[in-house]
């Protein structure tokens, strides 16, 4: 029996434990999957240490369990947050590699949205997945520039982002938690009215199916979509990383 699972903090609206043990069972490969619920970095090593064959990691960890892992690959080392562990063996010795595959559940969900006004982005939040969407926008050519609580370099804090913004950013993507089960009420305090039909707003959130960033965006005409597809590809890609050789 191997063992995969998911780390994160708070993890009762997650998917995961339901899909993999379907795909699991689908593929007669005889494994079980857990969600592990963390209180904080401390509790990585012990957790670690178990007989996994493989993890994945979720909110708000991405970025903190590297200095637990023995290397990245390429892609996950250039966007500097992980969300797939897999375990290996080499020289008789275990090994975890860290991998990123938002990076290709986000591209692949986005790009058949994109049009030619769709030249530069908001990305509202600045935490593990957020690097994730900004590397897929660099690598399709697309200028971006962060939404946060506070400003900096390449960054603009909320009050910031007026109506000039919204109108020169036709891409908006929310990689914040707003708006998540159960806190569905909850959205980026963005200027909403200046959305137009040429918006494009993708929201990482999948639970709720339309959250309130998406009703408000659709409200003004905007095209809106959610992260379940992004979720399912993320996915596939983590199980082709965990049961190949």
């Amino acid at each position: 029996m191997k063992h995969y699972g998911l780390i994160g903090r708070t993890l009762g609206h997650s998917f995961s434990k339901n899909y993999f043990t379907r795909k699991f069972s689908e593929q007669h490969i005889a494994a079980d999957y857990a969600l592990c619920e963390v209180a904080s970095p401390d509790d990585f090593a012990t957790l670690l240490a178990g007989d996994w064959s493989g993890l994945n990691v979720t909110i708000p960890y991405k970025t903190a369990i590297i200095p637990y892992l023995d290397r990245l690959d390429d892609t996950a080392a250039a966007i500097g947050a992980v969300n797939t562990i897999k375990f290996a063996n080499a020289d008789g010795k275990r090994r975890l590699i860290g991998y990123n595959t938002d990076a290709i559940g986000f591209e692949q969900s986005l790009r058949p949205l994109l049009r030619p006004h769709h030249k530069r982005a908001l990305v509202l939040g600045t935490g593990g997945a957020s690097k994730a969407v900004t590397f897929v926008l660099d690598k399709l050519g697309i200028e971006w520039i962060y939404v946060s609580r506070e400003a900096g370099p390449r960054r603009l804090d909320y009050a910031e982002t007026d109506r000039e913004a919204i109108a020169t950013h036709t891409l908006i993507i929310n990689t914040t938690p707003l708006g998540m089960f159960p806190d569905t009420d909850s959205y980026p305090d963005i200027p909403y009215k200046a959305l137009t039909s040429k918006h494009l707003l993708f929201d990482l959130v999948y639970n709720p199916a339309q959250t309130a960033f998406m009703a408000r965006g659709e409200h003004y005409g905007a095209t809106t979509k959610n992260g379940l597809e992004m979720l399912h590809l993320q996915a596939e890609a983590a199980y082709r990383i965990w049961t190949s050789d």
